[in-house]
């Protein structure tokens, strides 16, 4: 088995798993059918808990799975604070919210009690899109369903009934398709996107208006999940300043409440005036806030898939992360990063260069202005 894991304690430990699984489950895995999965389909469910960009890298495979089981009911399991971009979501007939404790701060208790929930359901087809042996172990080993489809490069082959071929690194959103492709899906015409409701567009403009926001304008988000994949404070600090002297254009910095002190600390070393919104919008509002932007400037992060989902010109600064495989789905982006050898091999939570941070401090002001000067020209 080749296993798609960077963190080599995570990588023993499934190593480990798959040694004892694959001894426990001889039996099963020398008399298992390789059964086609037909078009009798009538329940979908979808697991894709962590993280919210990588939920929103999810959606393409729902308009084909649609298509190919037009009588199936789809349902999708997603983290509580995920679980909100995707309502409204046509292709979606039922969302199941889970923090997993294996992702978030959460309880074993918690786990037990949507367990007992989910067991009670009866799928025909289970879709782990992550391909992740917690995922497989502690949620798809337990479920009813004739048919447990996901990857194997994350470990627990030995509990699906088909583990989809993996060749190649590529974006997350194309191996997340791979999923579905496998199924005799079309996948010629991508739709995805955040669903909002016209209640929902109108309450995005009146914060913009209270707001004094008036197009064009330009959404900065400086902040990241993992902190390395942050660019550094000064130098958004020197990019805000540029954008707003050289352009004239209202500018608008974004962020969650752990963010606001992120944000001060820009706004405080600026010569002009933003608008902050920083903690003063819900993940819906936010969705709708950037897609009525003209340009959003950010690291690798959740708001940066959403601009991607809403078609937003992006400007994205990468570090230790891959944009191969995350960069944003869209066409109208451009990528700014440097690059340093050890990315490849980087699990993106801890800097073990010996320059470092040397991917992010690497770039400079002057390079993601001129990046978002060739979007805005």
């Amino acid at each position: 088995m080749k296993y798609k894991i960077i963190n080599r304690k995570k990588l023993y430990g499934t190593m480990l798993f798959d040694i004892i699984g694959n001894i426990a489950f001889l039996p099963l895995i020398i008399f298992k059918k390789n059964e086609v999965i037909d078009s009798d389909i009538k329940e979908i469910l979808i697991i894709r808990t962590a993280y919210i960009g990588d939920i929103l890298m999810t959606l393409p495979i729902l308009k084909p799975l649609k298509e190919k089981f037009p009588k199936a009911r789809i349902s999708f399991i997603a983290s509580r604070e995920g679980g909100e971009l995707l309502k409204g979501n046509p292709y979606i007939d039922r969302i199941f919210h889970f923090n997993p404790f294996w992702f978030y701060k959460s309880s074993i208790k918690a786990y037990l009690q949507f367990l007992n929930q989910i067991r009670r359901e009866r799928f025909d087809l289970v879709i782990e899109a992550r391909g992740d042996i917690r995922e497989i172990l502690f949620i798809i080993s337990f479920l009813k369903a004739r048919f447990k489809l996901s990857y194997g490069f994350g470990g627990g082959a030995y509990l699906l009934t088909h583990a989809v071929p993996f060749d190649k690194t590529k974006h997350r959103v194309e191996y997340h398709l791979d999923l579905v492709r496998y199924l005799g899906c079309s996948t010629d015409i991508i739709e995805w996107g955040v669903y909002l409701s016209d209640d929902e567009k109108i309450r995005v403009r009146e914060i913009l208006k209270l707001n004094s926001v008036r197009k064009p304008f330009i959404l900065v988000h400086p902040g990241a999940r993992l902190s390395p994949k942050r660019w550094l404070i000064k130098n958004y600090t020197v990019l805000c300043d540029m954008l707003i002297s050289k352009f004239r254009m209202t500018l608008v910095l974004l962020g969650s409440k752990q963010e606001k002190e992120l944000i001060n600390n820009i706004i405080k070393n600026m010569k002009y005036k933003p608008v902050n919104l920083a903690g003063k919008l819900s993940l819906r509002e936010l969705a709708g806030v950037i897609s009525e932007a003209d340009l959003f400037i950010c690291n690798d992060s959740a708001p940066m898939h959403i601009a991607a989902a809403m078609k937003t010109p992006i400007v994205a600064i990468f570090g230790p992360s891959k944009s191969i495989e995350t960069r944003p789905y869209f066409s109208n982006s451009r990528i700014v990063e440097k690059d340093v050898p050890c990315r490849n091999n980087c699990d993106e939570n801890i800097c073990k260069h010996n320059v470092y941070h040397e991917c992010m401090r690497s770039i400079t002001p002057e390079e993601v202005f001129q990046a978002c000067r060739d979007l805005i020209e």
